[in-house]
Protein backbone atom coordinates (compact mmCIF):
# COMPACT_ATOMS: atom_id res chain seq x y z
CA UNK A 1 0.00 0.00 0.00
CA UNK A 2 1.31 3.43 -0.68
CA UNK A 3 1.80 5.30 2.32
CA UNK A 4 0.61 10.06 1.94
CA UNK A 5 -1.28 12.31 3.08
CA UNK A 6 -2.91 15.02 1.09
CA UNK A 7 -2.06 18.34 2.40
CA UNK A 8 -2.57 21.95 1.22
CA UNK A 9 0.39 24.20 0.18
CA UNK A 10 -1.01 27.24 2.20
CA UNK A 11 -0.98 25.73 5.81
CA UNK A 12 0.06 21.94 5.61
CA UNK A 13 -3.86 21.12 6.72
CA UNK A 14 -4.46 17.24 5.83
CA UNK A 15 -7.28 16.71 3.33
CA UNK A 16 -9.47 13.60 2.23
CA UNK A 17 -7.50 11.37 0.17
CA UNK A 18 -9.13 12.35 -3.10
CA UNK A 19 -10.18 15.58 -2.71
CA UNK A 20 -9.18 18.48 -5.59
CA UNK A 21 -9.49 21.69 -3.17
CA UNK A 22 -8.63 23.22 0.18
CA UNK A 23 -11.56 23.58 2.03
CA UNK A 24 -10.19 26.94 3.50
CA UNK A 25 -9.01 28.56 0.40
CA UNK A 26 -7.56 28.82 -2.64
CA UNK A 27 -4.38 26.73 -2.46
CA UNK A 28 -3.06 24.05 -4.44
CA UNK A 29 -3.22 20.49 -2.72
CA UNK A 30 0.07 18.70 -2.33
CA UNK A 31 0.88 14.85 -1.84
CA UNK A 32 3.11 14.13 1.76
CA UNK A 33 4.70 10.88 0.82
CA UNK A 34 5.71 8.69 4.18
CA UNK A 35 9.01 7.79 2.09
CA UNK A 36 11.38 10.45 1.94
CA UNK A 37 14.25 8.82 -0.16
CA UNK A 38 13.42 7.91 -4.41
CA UNK A 39 13.72 4.02 -3.57
CA UNK A 40 12.95 2.38 -6.62
CA UNK A 41 10.25 -0.47 -6.89
CA UNK A 42 10.46 -3.62 -9.09
CA UNK A 43 7.64 -2.11 -11.74
CA UNK A 44 8.28 -1.73 -15.33
CA UNK A 45 8.62 2.32 -16.19
CA UNK A 46 6.68 5.29 -14.32
CA UNK A 47 5.93 2.18 -11.42
CA UNK A 48 9.30 2.37 -10.50
CA UNK A 49 8.22 5.59 -8.50
CA UNK A 50 5.35 4.54 -6.95
CA UNK A 51 6.30 5.83 -3.21
CA UNK A 52 5.86 9.13 -5.45
CA UNK A 53 2.64 8.83 -6.61
CA UNK A 54 -0.82 8.71 -4.75
CA UNK A 55 -1.83 5.26 -5.72
CA UNK A 56 -2.34 2.01 -3.68
CA UNK A 57 -1.61 -0.06 -6.39
CA UNK A 58 0.13 -0.06 -10.10
CA UNK A 59 -2.09 -0.31 -13.12
CA UNK A 60 -0.84 -3.73 -15.00
CA UNK A 61 -1.79 -2.83 -18.45
CA UNK A 62 0.16 0.36 -19.15
CA UNK A 63 3.17 1.47 -17.67
CA UNK A 64 5.39 3.66 -19.91
CA UNK A 65 7.25 6.59 -18.54
CA UNK A 66 10.17 9.02 -19.22
CA UNK A 67 13.50 8.44 -20.85
CA UNK A 68 16.15 10.40 -20.35
CA UNK A 69 19.34 11.17 -22.27
CA UNK A 70 22.88 13.01 -23.28
CA UNK A 71 22.70 14.85 -26.24
CA UNK A 72 25.40 14.73 -28.46
CA UNK A 73 24.08 16.12 -31.64
CA UNK A 74 21.44 19.48 -30.34
CA UNK A 75 24.09 20.54 -27.66
CA UNK A 76 27.24 20.57 -30.03
CA UNK A 77 25.02 22.59 -32.11
CA UNK A 78 24.12 25.40 -29.24
CA UNK A 79 27.26 24.82 -27.40
CA UNK A 80 26.43 23.07 -24.36
CA UNK A 81 28.65 20.58 -22.58
CA UNK A 82 26.04 18.91 -20.41
CA UNK A 83 22.80 19.03 -21.89
CA UNK A 84 20.35 16.06 -21.15
CA UNK A 85 16.52 15.95 -22.55
CA UNK A 86 13.93 13.95 -21.30
CA UNK A 87 12.19 12.46 -24.31
CA UNK A 88 8.38 12.12 -23.64
CA UNK A 89 6.85 10.48 -26.44
CA UNK A 90 8.04 7.09 -28.76
CA UNK A 91 11.26 6.41 -29.69
CA UNK A 92 12.00 2.65 -28.75
CA UNK A 93 15.43 2.87 -29.79
CA UNK A 94 16.14 5.97 -26.49
CA UNK A 95 13.43 3.65 -24.35
CA UNK A 96 10.73 6.14 -25.01
CA UNK A 97 7.47 4.27 -25.56
CA UNK A 98 4.53 6.84 -24.69
CA UNK A 99 2.48 5.48 -27.70
CA UNK A 100 0.18 8.17 -27.67
CA UNK A 101 3.81 10.74 -28.52
CA UNK A 102 3.05 12.98 -25.92
CA UNK A 103 3.78 12.84 -21.74
CA UNK A 104 0.11 13.76 -20.99
CA UNK A 105 0.38 10.13 -20.47
CA UNK A 106 2.24 10.07 -17.75
CA UNK A 107 -0.67 12.00 -16.35
CA UNK A 108 -3.11 9.79 -17.73
CA UNK A 109 -1.59 6.56 -15.92
CA UNK A 110 -1.56 7.86 -12.70
CA UNK A 111 -5.23 9.46 -12.97
CA UNK A 112 -6.74 6.67 -14.48
CA UNK A 113 -5.04 4.48 -11.31
CA UNK A 114 -6.92 6.81 -8.59
CA UNK A 115 -9.64 7.04 -10.65
CA UNK A 116 -9.79 2.98 -10.58
CA UNK A 117 -8.79 3.12 -6.50
CA UNK A 118 -11.87 4.88 -6.24
CA UNK A 119 -14.13 2.18 -6.77
CA UNK A 120 -17.35 4.12 -7.10
CA UNK A 121 -18.37 3.64 -10.53
CA UNK A 122 -17.92 7.03 -11.54
CA UNK A 123 -17.22 8.61 -15.01
CA UNK A 124 -14.02 10.84 -15.13
CA UNK A 125 -14.44 14.11 -17.41
CA UNK A 126 -11.67 15.74 -19.37
CA UNK A 127 -11.34 19.06 -21.20
CA UNK A 128 -8.48 19.37 -23.04
CA UNK A 129 -6.98 20.80 -27.00
CA UNK A 130 -5.95 17.39 -27.59
CA UNK A 131 -3.02 15.69 -26.61
CA UNK A 132 -4.04 15.32 -22.96
CA UNK A 133 -7.51 13.74 -24.16
CA UNK A 134 -5.56 11.22 -27.12
CA UNK A 135 -3.48 9.81 -23.55
CA UNK A 136 -6.52 9.32 -21.64
CA UNK A 137 -8.60 8.03 -24.19
CA UNK A 138 -5.68 5.18 -24.99
CA UNK A 139 -5.32 4.43 -21.16
CA UNK A 140 -9.16 4.41 -20.43
CA UNK A 141 -9.44 2.05 -23.87
CA UNK A 142 -6.78 -0.28 -22.55
CA UNK A 143 -8.39 -0.55 -18.77
CA UNK A 144 -11.85 -0.30 -20.22
CA UNK A 145 -12.40 2.72 -18.01
CA UNK A 146 -15.26 4.84 -19.04
CA UNK A 147 -14.38 8.06 -19.82
CA UNK A 148 -15.73 11.82 -21.62
CA UNK A 149 -14.32 14.12 -23.30
CA UNK A 150 -14.78 17.78 -24.06
CA UNK A 151 -12.23 18.23 -27.49
CA UNK A 152 -12.30 21.38 -29.24
CA UNK A 153 -13.77 20.99 -33.08
CA UNK A 154 -10.27 22.27 -34.67
CA UNK A 155 -8.45 19.89 -32.40
CA UNK A 156 -10.46 16.41 -33.29
CA UNK A 157 -7.99 15.87 -35.86
CA UNK A 158 -5.50 14.67 -32.94
CA UNK A 159 -7.65 12.20 -31.61
CA UNK A 160 -6.27 8.86 -32.50
CA UNK A 161 -5.44 6.12 -30.26
CA UNK A 162 -3.35 3.25 -30.99
CA UNK A 163 -5.45 0.34 -29.70
CA UNK A 164 -9.55 -0.28 -29.83
CA UNK A 165 -11.59 2.03 -28.62
CA UNK A 166 -12.93 1.59 -25.29
CA UNK A 167 -15.63 2.90 -23.13
CA UNK A 168 -14.95 6.69 -24.19
CA UNK A 169 -17.53 9.47 -25.23
CA UNK A 170 -15.80 11.93 -27.16
CA UNK A 171 -17.43 14.98 -27.72
CA UNK A 172 -16.32 17.91 -30.30
CA UNK A 173 -16.96 20.85 -29.01
CA UNK A 174 -17.64 24.00 -31.08
CA UNK A 175 -15.49 26.83 -29.62
CA UNK A 176 -11.97 26.61 -28.25
CA UNK A 177 -10.45 25.14 -25.06
CA UNK A 178 -11.68 27.59 -22.63
CA UNK A 179 -15.41 26.71 -24.19
CA UNK A 180 -13.95 22.75 -23.65
CA UNK A 181 -13.59 23.42 -20.19
CA UNK A 182 -16.66 25.53 -19.42
CA UNK A 183 -18.83 22.72 -20.36
CA UNK A 184 -16.34 20.09 -18.97
CA UNK A 185 -16.99 21.81 -15.81
CA UNK A 186 -21.30 21.64 -15.79
CA UNK A 187 -20.98 17.48 -16.85
CA UNK A 188 -18.58 17.30 -13.57
CA UNK A 189 -20.70 18.91 -11.06
CA UNK A 190 -23.80 16.33 -11.99
CA UNK A 191 -23.98 12.60 -10.22
CA UNK A 192 -22.17 9.86 -11.48
CA UNK A 193 -19.36 11.92 -13.19
CA UNK A 194 -16.24 13.66 -11.76
CA UNK A 195 -13.53 16.79 -12.02
CA UNK A 196 -10.51 15.29 -13.71
CA UNK A 197 -9.00 18.04 -11.61
CA UNK A 198 -6.37 19.87 -14.24
CA UNK A 199 -3.50 21.36 -12.07
CA UNK A 200 -5.64 20.58 -9.03
CA UNK A 201 -5.48 16.79 -9.48
CA UNK A 202 -1.50 15.56 -7.38
CA UNK A 203 -1.76 12.13 -9.39
CA UNK A 204 -1.81 14.17 -12.34
CA UNK A 205 1.04 16.27 -11.19
CA UNK A 206 3.21 13.74 -9.58
CA UNK A 207 3.09 11.43 -12.82
CA UNK A 208 4.71 14.97 -14.32
CA UNK A 209 7.63 15.04 -11.76
CA UNK A 210 8.91 11.64 -12.99
CA UNK A 211 10.37 13.36 -15.76
CA UNK A 212 12.80 14.62 -13.04
CA UNK A 213 13.06 11.76 -10.85
CA UNK A 214 14.22 9.80 -14.09
CA UNK A 215 16.22 12.37 -15.38
CA UNK A 216 18.12 12.91 -11.67
CA UNK A 217 18.87 9.29 -11.94
CA UNK A 218 20.47 9.55 -15.19
CA UNK A 219 22.49 12.25 -14.79
CA UNK A 220 23.59 11.33 -10.55
CA UNK A 221 21.73 14.84 -9.31
CA UNK A 222 19.12 17.47 -9.58
CA UNK A 223 20.34 19.33 -13.11
CA UNK A 224 20.72 23.18 -13.25
CA UNK A 225 18.30 24.29 -14.94
CA UNK A 226 14.42 23.07 -16.65
CA UNK A 227 13.52 23.84 -19.98
CA UNK A 228 9.40 23.29 -21.05
CA UNK A 229 6.95 24.14 -23.20
CA UNK A 230 4.21 25.18 -20.92
CA UNK A 231 0.13 26.09 -21.22
CA UNK A 232 -1.54 25.95 -17.93
CA UNK A 233 2.04 26.13 -16.51
CA UNK A 234 1.25 22.66 -14.39
CA UNK A 235 4.52 21.06 -15.82
CA UNK A 236 6.90 23.62 -14.50
CA UNK A 237 4.87 22.90 -10.79
CA UNK A 238 5.90 19.32 -10.76
CA UNK A 239 9.34 19.55 -11.74
CA UNK A 240 9.77 22.05 -8.58
CA UNK A 241 7.67 19.64 -6.49
CA UNK A 242 9.32 16.80 -7.52
CA UNK A 243 13.05 18.29 -6.69
CA UNK A 244 11.92 19.39 -3.45
CA UNK A 245 11.44 15.96 -2.90
CA UNK A 246 14.78 15.16 -4.22
CA UNK A 247 16.48 17.36 -1.87
CA UNK A 248 15.28 16.17 0.50
CA UNK A 249 16.14 12.54 -0.55
CA UNK A 250 19.62 13.65 0.32
CA UNK A 251 21.02 11.93 -2.36
CA UNK A 252 20.63 14.35 -5.71
CA UNK A 253 22.26 18.20 -4.36
CA UNK A 254 20.76 20.68 -2.42
CA UNK A 255 19.32 23.12 -5.26
CA UNK A 256 16.25 24.14 -6.94
CA UNK A 257 16.98 23.66 -10.86
CA UNK A 258 16.17 27.13 -12.14
CA UNK A 259 12.78 26.84 -14.30
CA UNK A 260 12.77 27.77 -17.93
CA UNK A 261 9.09 28.12 -19.30
CA UNK A 262 8.41 28.80 -22.55
CA UNK A 263 4.80 30.01 -24.02
CA UNK A 264 3.91 30.70 -27.72
CA UNK A 265 3.28 34.69 -28.37
CA UNK A 266 0.94 36.43 -28.18
CA UNK A 267 -1.22 33.97 -26.44
CA UNK A 268 0.72 33.44 -23.48
CA UNK A 269 -0.34 34.83 -20.21
CA UNK A 270 2.06 33.41 -17.68
CA UNK A 271 4.94 35.57 -19.87
CA UNK A 272 2.93 38.51 -19.93
CA UNK A 273 2.10 38.19 -15.53
CA UNK A 274 5.68 37.23 -15.12
CA UNK A 275 7.34 39.79 -16.71
CA UNK A 276 4.77 42.43 -15.11
CA UNK A 277 3.52 42.83 -19.19
CA UNK A 278 0.46 44.21 -20.36
CA UNK A 279 -1.14 40.85 -22.40
CA UNK A 280 -1.10 41.87 -26.16
CA UNK A 281 -4.67 40.76 -28.16
CA UNK A 282 -4.13 36.66 -27.70
CA UNK A 283 -6.52 33.97 -30.18
CA UNK A 284 -4.15 34.38 -32.91
CA UNK A 285 -3.01 31.31 -34.96
CA UNK A 286 -0.57 29.77 -32.99
CA UNK A 287 2.54 27.50 -33.52
CA UNK A 288 0.58 24.80 -31.11
CA UNK A 289 -2.68 25.86 -29.37
CA UNK A 290 -1.99 23.15 -27.02
CA UNK A 291 -0.05 25.96 -25.13
CA UNK A 292 -2.53 28.04 -24.68
CA UNK A 293 -4.58 28.44 -21.37
CA UNK A 294 -6.73 31.17 -20.48
CA UNK A 295 -6.97 30.22 -17.09
CA UNK A 296 -3.40 28.93 -15.53
CA UNK A 297 -2.92 28.55 -11.83
CA UNK A 298 -0.61 30.80 -11.56
CA UNK A 299 -1.35 33.63 -8.14
CA UNK A 300 -2.36 31.08 -5.91
CA UNK A 301 -0.66 29.29 -3.01
CA UNK A 302 2.14 26.67 -4.99
CA UNK A 303 1.26 27.63 -8.33
CA UNK A 304 2.87 28.92 -10.80
CA UNK A 305 4.58 31.99 -9.61
CA UNK A 306 5.27 30.22 -6.20
CA UNK A 307 7.02 27.70 -8.60
CA UNK A 308 8.99 30.24 -10.38
CA UNK A 309 9.92 32.25 -7.49
CA UNK A 310 11.05 29.37 -5.78
CA UNK A 311 13.61 28.80 -8.39
CA UNK A 312 14.78 32.17 -9.55
CA UNK A 313 12.54 31.29 -12.69
CA UNK A 314 12.05 33.00 -16.26
CA UNK A 315 9.22 32.86 -18.28
CA UNK A 316 10.03 33.08 -22.06
CA UNK A 317 8.22 34.90 -25.25
CA UNK A 318 8.43 32.88 -28.14
CA UNK A 319 7.11 33.48 -32.40
CA UNK A 320 5.71 31.12 -34.11
CA UNK A 321 9.01 31.72 -36.31
CA UNK A 322 10.98 30.90 -33.43
CA UNK A 323 9.47 27.94 -32.49
CA UNK A 324 9.68 26.49 -36.42
CA UNK A 325 13.83 26.93 -36.97
CA UNK A 326 13.90 25.42 -33.55
CA UNK A 327 12.14 22.46 -34.22
CA UNK A 328 14.26 21.98 -37.81
CA UNK A 329 17.27 22.53 -35.51
CA UNK A 330 16.16 19.36 -33.06
CA UNK A 331 15.53 17.02 -35.77
CA UNK A 332 17.90 17.84 -37.56
CA UNK A 333 20.52 17.49 -34.60
CA UNK A 334 18.81 14.76 -33.22
CA UNK A 335 17.22 12.48 -35.89
CA UNK A 336 13.26 12.39 -33.90
CA UNK A 337 10.62 14.44 -35.25
CA UNK A 338 8.76 16.01 -32.12
CA UNK A 339 5.45 17.92 -31.79
CA UNK A 340 5.63 21.84 -32.16
CA UNK A 341 4.79 22.38 -28.21
CA UNK A 342 8.26 20.90 -27.61
CA UNK A 343 10.13 23.05 -30.58
CA UNK A 344 9.27 26.33 -28.30
CA UNK A 345 10.83 24.92 -25.14
CA UNK A 346 13.54 24.23 -27.52
CA UNK A 347 13.83 28.22 -28.97
CA UNK A 348 13.86 29.06 -25.73
CA UNK A 349 17.05 27.05 -24.99
CA UNK A 350 18.48 28.75 -27.54
CA UNK A 351 17.45 32.23 -26.51
CA UNK A 352 18.78 31.06 -23.18
CA UNK A 353 22.08 30.24 -24.81
CA UNK A 354 22.94 33.39 -26.97
CA UNK A 355 21.56 35.65 -23.90
CA UNK A 356 24.11 33.97 -21.35
CA UNK A 357 20.94 32.79 -18.85
CA UNK A 358 22.95 29.17 -18.82
CA UNK A 359 26.40 28.69 -19.32
CA UNK A 360 28.06 26.24 -21.55
CA UNK A 361 29.26 24.15 -18.67
CA UNK A 362 25.63 24.07 -16.57
CA UNK A 363 23.97 20.83 -16.36
CA UNK A 364 20.60 21.50 -18.45
CA UNK A 365 17.41 19.34 -18.62
CA UNK A 366 15.49 19.83 -21.98
CA UNK A 367 11.84 18.34 -21.63
CA UNK A 368 10.86 17.14 -25.16
CA UNK A 369 6.99 17.02 -24.20
CA UNK A 370 5.72 14.99 -27.13
CA UNK A 371 7.44 13.08 -30.59
CA UNK A 372 8.15 10.48 -32.43
CA UNK A 373 4.61 10.61 -34.17
CA UNK A 374 6.69 9.59 -37.59
CA UNK A 375 8.49 6.54 -35.33
CA UNK A 376 5.23 5.43 -34.07
CA UNK A 377 3.33 4.92 -37.30
CA UNK A 378 5.83 1.72 -38.17
CA UNK A 379 4.91 -0.16 -35.45
CA UNK A 380 1.40 0.58 -34.82
CA UNK A 381 -1.76 1.37 -36.45
CA UNK A 382 -3.38 4.92 -35.39
CA UNK A 383 -7.03 4.44 -35.13
CA UNK A 384 -8.60 7.89 -35.57
CA UNK A 385 -11.34 8.93 -33.24
CA UNK A 386 -14.73 10.31 -34.24
CA UNK A 387 -16.80 12.71 -32.15
CA UNK A 388 -19.80 10.72 -30.57
CA UNK A 389 -21.67 13.91 -30.94
CA UNK A 390 -20.57 17.60 -31.65
CA UNK A 391 -22.30 20.48 -29.37
CA UNK A 392 -22.03 23.82 -28.91
CA UNK A 393 -23.94 23.82 -25.72
CA UNK A 394 -23.50 21.65 -21.84
CA UNK A 395 -26.75 21.07 -22.68
CA UNK A 396 -26.34 19.51 -25.11
CA UNK A 397 -23.96 16.90 -23.54
CA UNK A 398 -25.89 15.91 -20.71
CA UNK A 399 -28.96 15.24 -22.96
CA UNK A 400 -27.12 13.08 -25.10
CA UNK A 401 -25.37 11.17 -21.91
CA UNK A 402 -28.43 10.62 -20.20
CA UNK A 403 -30.21 9.46 -23.50
CA UNK A 404 -27.32 6.33 -23.73
CA UNK A 405 -26.76 7.37 -26.94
Amino acid sequence: MGEYLVRCVSDGSVQPPYALNCSSDNSLLRADYAAKRLELKPFPGIWRFYDWLPLNEIMPEAWEGSATYRSSGLAAEIGLEQLYISFNGYWPERGARLKTCSFKELEALPTMQRQRERGDGSTLVVASAGNTARAFAEVASMTRQPLVLFVPEKAIPRMWITVEKGPVTLFSVKGDYYDAISMAEEVQSRPGFLPEGGARNIARRDGMGTVMLDAALKIGRIPDHYFQAVGSGTGGISAWEASMRLIVDGRFGSNLPRLHLAQNVPNAPIYYAYNCQKPAACCAEMFDDVLFNRRPPYDIPGGVKDALDATRGRVYGITDQEAAKAKSLFEDTECIDILNAPSVAVAALAVAVLSGAVNPEDIILLNITGGGVSRVKEDFAHNALQPDAVVSRWEEAVEFLESGS
